[in-house]
């Protein structure tokens, strides 16, 4: 098929390798045309995916209606700050449309394959979450994902398009659970993180991921998602790698604050997107909306915002009243 991906970051470049390797004609396309000419010119991301060969069949262009233009099937991988915006200048694109981008979006709170529904009335949006770390996935390290449509018909095509040896795809109806489940682990992993940057131990970050879980199923199902999504690939699988992976930007953003880093310097000097720093503002105001109580995510949320000291963060935390376990 031809497959173009929007989006030439860590994840959009691996997932192009992925199809590449499954003989599918694969364009990338980036917003950074300098960017994209040197690793057309290198055929390397090393910035991304270091020591990663990239195939001389990959094509990259620039201009992204160029890009769009033969499509059969669309990847959006660019980050969700910026999801809308791209996707509005593709809006007469008719077809499937995956989303691989975790967010939620902060004015809407609509998950990221509601936002490409508004955005392009055309589109057959699915999504494809689960523990997938994208420099293990170019590597070709065995790697556990799930599809995700409304549709089951439009989940086994991305199933059949993605799928590999080395790359499992399950399918799922629950497009909104899915989602979610990729979007909020990214707030627990910011969690984990602040764990690891005040020198807690094991005990302390399996609570936090235990207790994480529930509470991203509590918003989960209060939006409409299957409860056992939450433990799946695309809730605890995508949960657990992201809070212990050194690989994991979130952990490591929240590592870094936790050892006493401020935020604003800290995104500053990032190069790739937080996706849980955004998530967390969002995340916080659709359980406000919905009336679930989400601690961790508005412990997150004060860390990230209100400048709230970590441990004071932590503290809180703890001394919440005692409850039944959910």
């Amino acid at each position: 098929m031809n497959v173009t991906i929007i989006g030439a970051g860590a994840w959009g470049t691996a997932l192009a390798l992925l199809l590449d390797q499954n003989r599918h004609s694969v364009r990338l396309w980036g917003h950074n045309a300098d960017h994209l000419a040197e690793i057309d010119r290198e055929r390397t991301h090393d910035r991304a995916l270091p020591n990663i060969l990239l195939p001389a069949s990959l094509q990259f262009e620039p201009d992204l209606s160029a890009a769009v233009a033969g499509a059969e099937v669309l990847v959006m991988a660019v980050p969700s700050r910026a999801l809308r915006a791209v996707a509005e200048r593709i809006a007469d694109y008719h077809g499937p449309l995956i989303s691989v981008t975790k967010g939620i979006e902060s004015e809407t709170g609509l998950t990221m394959c509601a936002v490409l529904q508004q955005a392009i009335p055309g589109a057959i949006p699915a999504a494809l979450s689960g523990p997938s770390l994208a420099l293990e996935v170019a590597r070709g390290i065995p790697t556990a994902v799930v599809a995700a449509a409304l549709d089951p018909a439009t989940a086994r095509v991305v199933q059949d398009l993605f799928h590999r040896p080395a790359f499992r795809v399950y399918s799922s109806t629950d497009l909104v659970g899915v989602e979610l489940g990729g979007a909020l682990k990214n707030v627990m992993a910011i969690a984990a993180g602040v764990c690891d940057g005040l020198a807690f131990g094991d005990n302390s970050k399996a609570a936090l991921i235990t207790r994480g879980q529930a509470e991203m199923r509590r918003i989960g199902v209060a939006c409409g998602a299957r409860s056992e999504t939450f433990s799946g690939l695309s809730g605890l699988g995508d949960l657990t790698v992201t809070c212990f992976s050194r690989l994991s930007r979130n952990r490591t953003f929240g590592e870094r604050i936790g050892r006493g880093e401020k935020v604003a310097a800290l995104l500053a000097d990032s190069r790739s997107a937080i996706e849980g720093y955004p998530t967390a503002r969002s995340a916080r105001a659709l359980a406000s909306r919905l009336g679930v109580v989400a601690p961790i995510t508005s412990e997150v949320f004060a860390m990230l915002y209100e400048s709230k000291d970590p441990r004071r963060a932590v503290q809180d935390l703890l001394s919440r009243d005692s409850k039944a376990e959910d």
